[in-house]
């Protein structure tokens, strides 16, 4: 049985490194890289909060296809450079966008979402994916969310 109880009091860095320690025990010794980004988005899902959106989108063929997540269905394929997890593909680089509509090209698949951030999983100098979070409330990220994800993403990149 798997158990992990952040303390909603502590600060954002020490959240962060006690969700990766917690990631890093669920995708111990599980090969399979399906099942380990659906964990992985349950796990997102059910301790960050405030999220309508959390999951993956895998690199496939030069653009990206969606993975496990959890919330509303979404869009199943998005092409390098469109929208906010495109850009973050084409760029290499962690999208942390506080307003979608004000995000040129933004993807709606969610109408409810008003903030998003997306980090390039890398692995072996490919991006090989993205962790995409969305939420219903405007700036919902910060520097440190994103830190925090982007340290997430490189704990995990062997897993998936």
């Amino acid at each position: 049985m798997f158990a992990f109880t952040p303390d909603p009091a502590q600060p954002k860095p020490a959240f962060y490194a006690d969700l990766i320690e917690a990631a890093r025990a669920l995708v111990h010794d599980e090969p399979d890289p399906v099942a380990n980004m659906a964990n992985l988005s349950a796990l997102i899902w059910q301790f960050l909060p405030r999220l309508n959106w959390a999951g993956f989108y895998r690199t496939v063929d030069g653009g990206l296809v969606l993975g496990p997540f959890q919330g509303k269905p979404a869009c199943i394929r998005i092409a390098a450079g469109q929208g906010v997890c495109g850009t973050a593909l084409a760029s290499g680089e962690t999208q942390l966008v506080p307003d979608v509509h004000a995000f040129p090209g933004h993807i709606a698949c969610d109408a409810d979402s008003r903030s998003e951030l997306v980090v390039p999983v890398w692995r072996d100098g490919q991006v090989i994916a993205v962790i995409d979070l969305d939420s219903p409330e405007p700036a919902r990220f910060d520097a440190e969310d994103a830190q925090g994800i982007e340290a997430l993403a490189a704990a995990i990149a062997a897993s998936i």
